[in-house]
Parts: C-alpha cells; structure tokens; sequence
C-alpha cells in the first residue's frame, strides 16, 4: 500500500471450468473457520480465454494509473471483460469480505490490512510460486499467513530522505553529510540556527501512517512488530531507539508535526519552515501534484542509517490485489494480476507514461525484482524534482532493503494503540518507555491473547 498519495490515501463472469483445490485447516487468528481454497490456474489460452471480472480500487491516481494498464491488458484477454470500480476499500472491502455479499472478483488492498482477512482470501500459493524467487524477499514475507501467500505482490515502497535543496545549499549543508539520524539532527539544528522559525523535520500527525512510518525504521533494522512466530517484540533496543530519537527531535524544537498532504502540512513545506521528510517513495506525489512555491526544489536521497554503516532504506507500506475466496470468477482476476505483477508489458503499462504521471508512475517501484535495473528505467527523471533521476535512487535504495517478518492479522488494530502511543511521544505527554510498556501491553492482550 502502498498507501501513497491521495489516490492511496483514502485513507481493484465467465466459466473456465477450473477446479479449486480445498485445503482444511484453521484460519488465521484462531477463528477455527477453514481456510479458503487454494487456486489454480486457469488452463485457457489467452486467446480463447472468455469471461467477465469485477475489480475494485481506490479512486484518485492510481485508479487512473491501473485503469489505463487494464485497456492494455484487454488487447492482451480479448475474451475477458473488466468491470474496475472506484470503491472506499477502507471502509468497503473488509465488511463485504466477511458478509460474502456482492464481493468483487479482486481488489488492491494495503500490505498491513491482508493478514487480517486472510480466512475470506484465496490461498494463492501455487500460483505465486513460479515468481517467488524474482520477488523481493519483504513482499512475500508480508503477503505470508501461517506459511501460506494471500496476495499477489505489486509494489516496493523503499523509505527515501526528501530534502529541499535550496535551504541545505543556503545553510552549507552538504546531503552527503547525511548518514546517521544523528546526522540528519545535527543537519536540522544548523538549518534552525539559519532560521529559527525552521521545524525542519516531518512528523505525521496520522496515526495510521506514524505506525507505517515507524515499521519503515524498524525495518531499516532489521526488526519489525513481530518475530515469524507471531511474538511481539517492540520492547526491543532497535524501537527504543527511534523513540528516543522522536524525543530527541522533538523536545530540540526540530519537528513540524503535521497531517500528511493537507493544507497545513503543504504550507510548511512550502513556505520553508519543513525541510526533510524521512517517507516513502511515493512522497514524490507532493513536488508533482500538490507544491506549488516549491516544486522543483526538492530532491531525494537515501535514508540515514541508525548506525554508521547500516541499511540505508526500509520498506513503509506497501499494496498488493488480493482475490476474494467467494469470488465469481478468481482465475480471471488471478490472470489480471499476473499480467500487472509479473508479465513485462504488464509492469511496463503500469509504470510507463499517463495522464497522471507523463513520465510515467513514480509513486514506487515494483516488488519483481527483474524490473529493478537501474540501467533500464520505468519513469523519467522528475522535472518537479529538479530533474533528478529517481528511479536510480529508488532501485538503489531498494536493494538495501532487509528482510521482514510477516505482518501479523492484527496489525492495523494495534494503531488504536501504538499509533495513537506515537502521536502521544510527538506531542511530549509520553516517554518512549511508556509508549513501549503501554502499547505491548494493550497489543498483547487485547490483540494477541484474544486471537
């Protein structure tokens, strides 16, 4: 999910005759419910391929994006006909899942909120087999519940440095000096001494995305929420120590503590007083879309590192489309994703050049990594970022990447607790020991006991 730009942020019928393999077991949680089948591959060529799909999306640019790359997939299926809705999946996808009613035949949905549903979802295992090994390590691992895979990895969304150029140059502030989040406050504390009225660092006041932002920089680590057994491990040094720097950043006067891509978020940025964003890749929607004063003056560079030497990006986010178990038609929505995910004119309609994004869609990269070549770019350089080449920064960042654990069913539940406790650290009413005790607390029992 990715959960980018607005288009993310709202915060995707026909008989082939094919036969699901059923699979008995537990569902994720503990429900006792059985998990859903496995799906197979449809058997029909292309070319004789026949049938219809419901896919859902979210509104905005991606819905955009994706409507175009499915024209071209179309040309690809001609028997196949898609119906690709603009839905509120956020509010829509979970309730329609459970009820089993009108369910569409796929949808694109947030890395975090998969494991969560996974008992409504069909087990795509077998059919993501053969693209595994190409497949960055993090996307499977997070698609995975109880060893099984239940999306179709889309999107890589690497953590990058967003930083006005301008305001650095003005201070003498060289970006190669920047490799530690020591580093990067020490930056931020010459820019403030330029300019008191400076909050230079970005700090969301969304409980959602902080959680997403902070599994960016565990992650940087090497760590995440949970360990592959499922055992929370947030009393740990590696978030002892982003908390401790949140509390640094914020009791020295250094944040902007502000709502992601609104209008108080993009004045600061704007006016000079934001001057390094620590976001995902697909931050790069703001220069291109939403800046107006600024754009052109903001470039992209790796994240620091937590220590001299470390990882210099970690993944925030992230979407994959995942296929409902009570879907009319899987096996056609199966060859739509692969055709988006896996198939190089497929990955090419996506990311090339359209309406939203002329130089093509640079929001993220892909998850296969046989796209990952920096020598052969999916989207230009970015004349709103001074005509920077950020597919060479991103794919380099990428390949930094650790590897994750995957995402626990309960993850999105956990912000009412750890995110809300993030909000809580930016705004100087907890420590970072409170928001460790408390939110493990509350996780565990509320969350992990009860699943």
């Amino acid at each position: 999910m990715s959960t980018p730009p607005i288009g993310r942020r709202g915060f995707i019928k026909g008989a082939l005759g094919v036969g699901a393999l059923a699979v008995a077991g537990c569902a994720p949680g503990g429900s006792g419910q059985a998990v859903p089948s496995k799906l197979a591959a449809p058997s029909a060529t292309a070319s004789t391929v026949k049938g219809e799909i419901t896919i859902w999306n979210r509104s905005g640019d991606l819905f955009k994006v994706f409507d175009a790359a499915i024209a071209k997939f179309k040309q690809a299926y001609p028997g196949v006909t898609v119906n690709h809705q603009q839905v509120d999946i956020d509010a829509k996808l979970a309730n329609t899942l459970i009820s089993g009613t009108d369910v569409p035949d796929g949808s694109f949905w947030d890395d975090a909120k998969i494991g969560g549903q996974a008992e409504h979802l069909y087990d795509l295992t077998d059919l993501i087999a053969p693209y595994q090994d190409k497949t960055a390590p993090y996307k499977i691992s997070v698609n995975t519940v109880d060893g099984k895979i239940y999306g179709v990895p889309w999107d890589l969304d690497p953590g990058l440095l967003w930083y006005r150029e301008d305001i650095l140059e003005a201070a003498g502030v060289d970006i190669a000096s920047i490799a530690t989040y020591d580093d990067l406050l020490t930056a931020s504390r010459t820019i403030k001494d330029k300019n008191p009225a400076s909050k230079p660092i970005h700090l969301d006041k969304n409980p959602f995305l902080s959680q997403l932002w902070l599994e960016m920089l565990a992650n940087q680590q090497g760590t995440s929420l949970t360990d592959a057994s499922g055992k929370l491990r947030l009393d740990s040094p590696e978030y002892k120590k982003i908390f401790t720097w949140i509390k640094q950043a914020t009791g020295d006067g250094l944040v902007t503590h502000a709502p992601y891509l609104e209008p108080a978020d993009v004045n600061t940025l704007d006016n000079g007083q934001q001057v390094f964003v620590p976001w995902a890749i697909w931050w790069s929607f703001a220069p291109q879309n939403l800046l107006k004063a600024t754009k052109g003056k903001w470039r992209a560079a790796p994240l620091p590192a937590w220590t001299p030497g470390g990882a210099r990006s970690g993944v925030m986010g992230g979407s994959s489309f995942v296929i409902p178990a009570k879907a009319k038609n899987p096996e056609l929505a199966w060859l739509l994703y692969e055709y988006l995910c896996f198939k190089d004119e497929g990955i090419q309609a996506v990311y090339g050049p359209n309406s939203v994004y002329p130089g093509g869609l640079s929001t993220s990269v892909p998850s296969y990594l046989p796209a990952l070549d920096p020598a052969k770019p999916l989207f230009q350089p970015i004349e709103a970022l001074g005509g920077q080449d950020l597919w060479k920064v991103a794919t380099e960042a990428a390949s930094t990447i650790p590897a994750a654990a995957p995402i626990p069913w309960w993850w999105a539940q956990s912000v009412d607790y750890l995110g809300n406790n993030v909000q809580r650290l930016i705004e100087g009413t907890m420590s970072p020991d409170d928001v460790i005790a408390d939110s493990a607390k509350k996780i565990q029992r509320n969350l992990i006991d009860r699943g």
